[in-house]
């Protein structure tokens, strides 16, 4: 029997065969928009010391953008790759009147964090930084700002049941993809910048890399 196997339509995809990708992060949220985007990548959690890095930069004097972009870029440089590999790094820093906060330890601190947001509008300093070759090629900072609802001390405790140690991996404690949603009366700015990875500007920069059709 002759072989009709090309006769199978293959997927098109606007992603070029190289250079390949990595994104220094295991962040499901991240991966998932990648790969609704269509684009193939490597997920790899980078392994850096985020507060000694934090700690550095505000001894620095160093403000939320740039210390975000100081984390994105050693997540990417932590990476070890074959050369011509695009690394990206993606961090967040969530300031409120002037106060920086860190994901929280556990469901205590989380409380905390809620009872300090709620009724306040705060920032998402949330920074993506590639390079290829040990060089960055391109990073940036987007800014987008969330209005937290005046909720009841009741709501919090049900929804720190609801979504459990979930939240201990969110800056914020809070997953927009879920009952996060119900914590907000007004967002400005790119979704996919609130949950991790600036979409629009990255695919832009990955276009200009030649690892995506332009």
């Amino acid at each position: 029997m002759a072989d009709d196997s090309n006769l199978v339509l293959k997927p098109a995809s606007l992603q070029a065969e190289s250079p390949p990708i990595v994104l220094a992060s295991r962040s499901s949220a991240r991966r998932a928009m990648l790969e609704s985007a269509g684009i193939r990548a490597a997920y790899r959690a980078a392994d850096v010391d985020e507060h000694a890095i934090r700690t550095t930069c505000r001894a620095q004097g160093l403000d939320a953008d740039r210390t975000a972009l100081e984390l994105a870029g050693a997540k990417a440089q932590a990476m070890t790759v074959p050369p011509g590999t695009l690394v990206i790094g993606a961090d967040q820093i969530l300031t409120c009147n002037g106060t920086w906060f860190d994901k929280p330890t556990d469901r205590a601190q989380a409380r905390t964090h809620l009872r300090q947001l709620r009724g306040q509008s705060h920032t998402l300093h949330t920074a993506v930084v590639m390079m290829r070759d040990g060089c960055t090629v391109w990073q940036h900072v987007a800014r987008p700002m969330l209005h937290m609802r005046a909720f009841s001390d009741t709501f919090v405790e049900r929804y720190l049941q609801l979504e459990g140690d979930a939240i201990l991996s969110c800056v914020g404690c809070y997953r927009l993809e879920g009952p996060g949603i119900h914590l907000f009366s007004r967002i400005e700015g790119e979704h996919s910048a609130i949950v991790g990875l600036p979409l629009l500007p990255l695919l832009g920069a990955l276009r200009a890399q030649g690892s995506i059709v332009q």
